[in-house]
C-alpha cells in the first residue's frame, strides 16, 4: 500500500470522501462506504455503489480515478472494465466495487462484509 505518502497514509479519509463524492457526482446509487480495517488486512475502506447501466458504471469508475488522482492516490489495479457489470478499482487503502444493479444484488458484498463498520453519509460530505 505504498501509493500514498506518509501524511496521506495517516489520514486517508479525504480520499475516501473524494471517492464517495465522485460516485455521487455521476449519480451512483446506494453508495456505501465500509471501514474494513478491523475485519481485513487487504485494505482500509470499501466504496460500494450501483449504476443503472454500463455507460454510467464506466463514467463512475473514470471519475473516481480522476478525483482520487487529484488527492495523490494512484490506481493500482482495475478489473471488469470490458464486461462493465462489476468494476473493481484497487487504490491500495481504498477499494471500490462499482456494480450494475443486478450484479450487486447477486453478490451482496454488504452482507459478506457485514462485520465492517458502515460510515454514515454525513461523515463523507
Amino acid at each position: 500500500m505504498d501509493n500514498m505518502d506518509n501524511k496521506e497514509k495517516q489520514d486517508v479519509m479525504p480520499a475516501v470522501k473524494a471517492g464517495y463524492n465522485a460516485v455521487a457526482d455521476k449519480m451512483g446509487e446506494d453508495i456505501i462506504v465500509l471501514d474494513i480495517r478491523e475485519v481485513s488486512i487487504i485494505s482500509e475502506y470499501f466504496i460500494i455503489a450501483s449504476a443503472n447501466n454500463s455507460n454510467q458504471l464506466k463514467a463512475m469508475a473514470d471519475h473516481m480515478q480522476e478525483k482520487l488522482f487529484e488527492h495523490g492516490v494512484k490506481l493500482r489495479h482495475i478489473e471488469g472494465v470490458q464486461s462493465a457489470r462489476w468494476i473493481l478499482l484497487d487504490f491500495g487503502h481504498i477499494i471500490a466495487h462499482l456494480f450494475c444493479k443486478e450484479e450487486r444484488e447477486y453478490y451482496k458484498l454488504e452482507r459478506l462484509w457485514g462485520d465492517a463498520r458502515a460510515i454514515l453519509p454525513d461523515e463523507l460530505v
